[in-house]
Parts: structure tokens; C-alpha cells; sequence
């Protein structure tokens, strides 16, 4: 148990605190999802919500996104800093700067200093992917953009919007007079207030229960405890060190042979260390991809903790056995001021936290994980248009319809609805009927594609497919999908995954393959179909379960071919009358003479 602990520690009441801690996130999620307006924050679940300390240590995250609330403590730090002296009970302040501690500007932070007994004990943080925030483009996601007056978000450095629970109504004007759908955005805006306004009400009541000085013991007790179970996990892993690499797609003649990542995993088993060096990579890109110092950090800290004992808790306590050392004006590292981190939250993002999980798989076959699925393609899109039926007479929106298929593990296949690796799995799918209830569009399917997962002892997920296009009026569509030339990595003998596809069908049927990177007009009587990417595989196919083979096949996600050839497992009978076994000699005589 660590030095810091008290020495009158109570297991008990801290498991009592840190769970009601994290049911007061939970409450503040459910708040949020339920008041918000637009489509990616109120059915897709793009927010996280946490609590950190007033010293600016994260407390609790419960379910948030790891690449959004591994960072939380870097904004809070932001906020303390900018207004020190000056931070009052009933305040609250928006921060989206992506230089000061942010994911990015499309994420927009409210943060609620909270005050007990007149301490600043807690901070209430909020964040939502926002649908727009004034772009240039009617996107978040702005690829192209060679740095951030190119981008052209409203950038928010840690700025009070409330003062004595009362709105400054500069700042919302400014807002609505330049985000597209402003009562959309200003819905979200109230509904993400709200929320933080619900963790200060419970965390106040919390304190009074307990009283102030208990309340502090606990923090202190529970970011310790937490940083002896980090410790006491590292120690049992072996003294190793992994150099790992990636590339994220190439990117029209901008980035011909697209972005080349590498970093080296350190484990000190006699130090209780992890080091992550992230410093070999190359400067920053002249457009969106560059990562943040928040983005660096959270990817990094989700590929550890997808690789080590999940009930370890997730807090600054835990952190501190981690350190990730990157690179002033890198394009994984600190970005140098005016570069664009428009997708600093996904694309590179995504290759970090694989590139770290599938490190962890060179230890043994029990360790780590393969590559997750990548990419933000058409079921990922940011479409935007005319919609008469609403009151600013235009829509815009993330889908959230599909997303990457995840990877597989040393003991289990990968999640068909992981979404990407940054996500984990925890964001949520649209509703079809909601979507074309709330916006002129109309799709046509969404299904798994038979037979793309990568394959392993345990595969990962396969693919899914979707096609939609609009109803009424032409429809901008816009996505920035990594993953379509280079696809994820299988590990320990795994197969890689299938990469994305995605293609503009015209109104006489006529097919054009689109790039990874897209901005299209879709008139009506148009539309878009592909396939996202797929997780690789972990472990050698030949040694999958013939059982397991055939459930895929049974299921519809895996073909007979595939079955026979990659899996070398013999099946008999026919899918269409469900008469399908494993011929189990003839399965052991393929696998024999295969080997």
C-alpha cells in the first residue's frame, strides 16, 4: 500500500465514496443525453462526463470516452491557471482550445468550479461533441485545413460563461451568430451546463454528509490507492521493451505516403514504470491530423490500460505510473501554434492507441491486443443541408450509424459495434427512424459483411456496411476516413483486417470509389454506400476453435470459403438448411496438412 495512504484508511468508506463519487458522473451523463438537442450528444453519446479534484487531478470518469476524460485534469489546469484569484462559486467556463490543454475545438468543455465551506474542493467537466462550432466547413472534422485560421473555429481558452449562476450573454451571442443551427447548438450548450450544474449539486451534498476534512482524506486515499494498484500490476510484468510502428493513410499530394508513427514501450517491473516515447515522430502536418498534448496523453493511457487488469481504477493516481514523453511541434506530441488539430481526437489518435495495445502482445500470447478497426467513414459523417421542417431552416449532424469492427484478444473476438479504438466500444449508435425522423435522409441498409474480419484464434470483428443519401434536398457529406489503405494489424500470428471502401452511386446506378477523404455534394436520388475497417486478428487462424468457425458461418459473419481456407476447418452441409457441422477428422487432417 503506498506512503500516501492514511494511516487510518478505511477500505470501506473509500469503496462507499469513490462509488457514489462515480454515480454522481453517471447522473451527470444520463442529464446530459436526456437535454441535448443534437443527434450525436443526445442518441450517439459523443460527451464524456468526470470530476476532478481542485488540485486538478481527475477523481472519477465512470463511462466517458477514454481519449476525452484522460486528459480532464489538463483543461481544469487551464482554468485555474487563466483565472487565478479570480474563480467563484456559481461560475462556469467554456474551454475548447486545443493548445491549452483540449482534444480539439469541435469538443466543447464546461467546467464548474465546485466550493464547499468556502474550498475549492472539486471541478464538474463536461464534454460534447459539438455537431459545429463555426467552421469553415460544416464539419468538425476539417482534414484539410492548413492550420487553425484555415479551420475557423470560435476558440474558447477556459472562458466564464457564468458568473453567480447567471449567463454572460456576450459569449452565447457571439455564438449564435456564428454556429450553423444556433438553437441546436444552444440546446447542447444548456444541456451540458445543466449536467455540470447536477455534479455540483450532488458533490455539495456529499460533502455536507461526510463533512470537509473526510472528503479530503478520501481524495487523497483514493488517487493513492489507486497509483499501489497501478504499481503492483506494472511489477508483475516482465522487464521489456517494445519499439512499435504504424502509418496513418496517405492523404491526396499532400501526404503522399502518409504518416509514419512509432513509439517504444518501456516496462520497469522494478520501478512499478511504464515509459511510452513518443519523441521519433515526425514535425507537424501542414492540415487536421495533428494530435494535441490531451490526445497524445489519453491515447496513450487507453493502449496501457486496454493491456493491463481492467478493475484497476482510471484517475491521475493511476497516471502517475505512466509517462509518455513526446515532442514540442510534433505531429504526436504538442503542436506548435497556428498548425490545425481539427482531427486530433481520431485518425492518429486511433493509430496511438494501437500501436501501444498491440505492443503489450509481444510479451506472450495472454497479453495485449491486436489492432482495432480505423477509421471514420461514411457511417461517421458529418452531412449537413436545407430542412424547411426545422427553425433555422438547415440541418447538420455527425451520424453515428456504424463504425470500425474491434480487434481481437488474447481470449475473446472483437466487438462488431466498437466504433474506434479511441471509443472502445462505449459510444452509442443512431436510431435509423430517428435520424430520417430528425433530417431529410433516408437509408437504404445497414448489415454485417460476411467474411472481412481479421481472422486469429480470436478474430476480430467483421465489417459493416450501410448506404444512405438524401430526401429532399442535396446533402453535404463529409468524412475523414484512415483505415481505407492501411489496415489494421494483426498480432501473434493474426490476420490484418479488411479496409474500408466507400463509393457515390448516381441516380442511374452508376458506381465512383471514393477516396479516404471526402467532402461530396449527394443530390437527391443519389447516395453513398461502403463498408468500414475491420480489427485484425490475434493469433494464428489455424488454431481457432472449429466450434467457433462455425458459429461465424452459422451467424453470417464469416463465409464457407473463408472457413475451409484460412480457418482450415472442414464444415459439411449447407448454411441455407442449418445442417452445418465440423467434420472434426477431416478438420484435424486439413490442419495437419497445412502445418
Amino acid at each position: 500500500m503506498s506512503d500516501n495512504i492514511n494511516s487510518e484508511f478505511d477500505p470501506f468508506l473509500t469503496a462507499i465514496i469513490s462509488n457514489r463519487v462515480e454515480g454522481i458522473v453517471r447522473e451527470m451523463t444520463f442529464s446530459l443525453q436526456r437535454a441535448a438537442r443534437s443527434a450525436v450528444i443526445s442518441s450517439a453519446r459523443d460527451f464524456s462526463c468526470s470530476i476532478c479534484t481542485g488540485q486538478n487531478e481527475l477523481l472519477a470518469a465512470a463511462e466517458g470516452l477514454p481519449i476525452h476524460i484522460f486528459g480532464s485534469h489538463m483543461q481544469t489546469k487551464t482554468m485555474t491557471d487563466f483565472h487565478e484569484g479570480d474563480i467563484h462559486e456559481g461560475d462556469c467556463y467554456l474551454h475548447n482550445d486545443p493548445y491549452t490543454g483540449n482534444t480539439h475545438a469541435g469538443d466543447h468543455t464546461y467546467l464548474v468550479p465546485v466550493f464547499f465551506e468556502g474550498e475549492h474542493m472539486f471541478t464538474t467537466v463536461v464534454k460534447a461533441h459539438q455537431a459545429d462550432i463555426g467552421n469553415a466547413l460544416p464539419t468538425t472534422l476539417d482534414a484539410g485545413a492548413v492550420d487553425q485560421y484555415a479551420e475557423g473555429a470560435l476558440i474558447f481558452p477556459a472562458v466564464r460563461v457564468q458568473r453567480n449562476y447567471e449567463m454572460v450573454e456576450d459569449v452565447v451571442r457571439m455564438c449564435r451568430s456564428r454556429i450553423r443551427v444556433p438553437s441546436q447548438w444552444y440546446g447542447d450548450f444548456l444541456a451540458g451546463i445543466g449536467a455540470a450544474r447536477v455534479g455540483e449539486r450532488r458533490l455539495k451534498a456529499l460533502c455536507e454528509k461526510y463533512g470537509r476534512q473526510e472528503i479530503k482524506t478520501f481524495i487523497r486515499n483514493w488517487l493513492s490507492y489507486s497509483e499501489s494498484r497501478m504499481e503492483q500490476s506494472i511489477r508483475k510484468l516482465p522487464k521489456l521493451s517494445m519499439t512499435n510502428t504504424g502509418t496513418h493513410d496517405r492523404f491526396g499530394t499532400l501526404l503522399p505516403d502518409g504518416i509514419p508513427l512509432k513509439g517504444t514501450v518501456e516496462i520497469r517491473p522494478e520501478d512499478g514504470m511504464i515509459d511510452i516515447d513518443l519523441t521519433e515522430n515526425i514535425d507537424n502536418v501542414p492540415c487536421g491530423f495533428n494530435m494535441t498534448e490531451a490526445c497524445v496523453q489519453s491515447a496513450s493511457v487507453a493502449g496501457v490500460f486496454n493491456s493491463i487488469d481492467p478493475t484497476i481504477p482510471r484517475n491521475s493516481g493511476s497516471f502517475r505510473r505512466i509517462n509518455v514523453e513526446m515532442r514540442e511541434g510534433a505531429v504526436v506530441g504538442k503542436p506548435k501554434f497556428p498548425h490545425s488539430c481539427s482531427l486530433g481526437t481520431t485518425n492518429l489518435a486511433d493509430r496511438l492507441v494501437n500501436l501501444v495495445q498491440s505492443a503489450f502482445a509481444q510479451i506472450d500470447a495472454n497479453s495485449g491486443l491486436a489492432e482495432g478497426g480505423l477509421g471514420m467513414g461514411a457511417g461517421i459523417a458529418v452531412v449537413s443541408g436545407k430542412d424547411e421542417r426545422s427553425e433555422d431552416g438547415t440541418y447538420v449532424n455527425m451520424l453515428i450509424m456504424a463504425g470500425a469492427g474491434g480487434p481481437g484478444a488474447p481470449s475473446a473476438d472483437g466487438w462488431p459495434t466498437y466504433g474506434l479504438p479511441v471509443i472502445g466500444g462505449l459510444m452509442y449508435r443512431d436510431s435509423i427512424e430517428i435520424d430520417e425522423l430528425k433530417h431529410p435522409i433516408r437509408f437504404r441498409f445497414l448489415r454485417i459483411v460476411p467474411g472481412t474480419a481479421g481472422a486469429g484464434r480470436y478474430r476480430g470483428a467483421p465489417a459493416t456496411e450501410l448506404a444512405y443519401g438524401p430526401t429532399t434536398d442535396p446533402m453535404q457529406a463529409i468524412w475523414p476516413c484512415d483505415g481505407t489503405y492501411n489496415p489494421s494489424k494483426g498480432v501473434r500470428g493474426g490476420l490484418d483486417g479488411t479496409c474500408a471502401r466507400h463509393f457515390h452511386v448516381s441516380k442511374d446506378g452508376e458506381e465512383t470509389e471514393l477516396p479516404n477523404v471526402v467532402d461530396l455534394q449527394v443530390k437527391v436520388g443519389e447516395y453513398v454506400h461502403g463498408n468500414h475497417a475491420t480489427g485484425g486478428g490475434y493469433g494464428d487462424p489455424k488454431t481457432r476453435a472449429p466450434q467457433r468457425v462455425l458459429h461465424d458461418v452459422m451467424e453470417g459473419y464469416e463465409t464457407l470459403e473463408r472457413a475451409r481456407t484460412v480457418y482450415a476447418v472442414a464444415l459439411t452441409g449447407t448454411a441455407e438448411d442449418e445442417t452445418l457441422a465440423v467434420d472434426q477428422a477431416a478438420t484435424t487432417a486439413l490442419r495437419t496438412a497445412n502445418s
